[in-house]
């Protein structure tokens, strides 16, 4: 049993390291930089900030706590 509950808990921390990759991360692990890591950042930062209003949406969030969330959320996933 404590081997179950050893490997479910690496495996959260497995998933929740990859989870945590921001788009800063992403770029260094691709090694870009130029014009390459600028279209690489603008595209990471909008998918990042279509999904943070998504999120903020199933929030039913509005007016400036969305605002704040939605900021939070994008600056988080982008490593800014």
């Amino acid at each position: 049993m404590k081997a179950i509950a050893i490997v479910v808990a690496s495996f959260c921390l497995v998933t929740a390291a990859a989870a945590a990759d921001t788009c800063k991360d992403k770029a260094a692990a691709k090694k870009l930089a130029g014009a390459a890591l600028t279209s690489f950042m603008n595209k990471c930062t909008k998918d990042a900030q279509d999904s943070c209003d998504t999120q903020a949406t199933e929030k039913k969030l509005s007016g400036a706590a969305k605002t704040s969330f939605t900021k939070k959320c994008v600056s988080d996933a982008t490593g800014s």
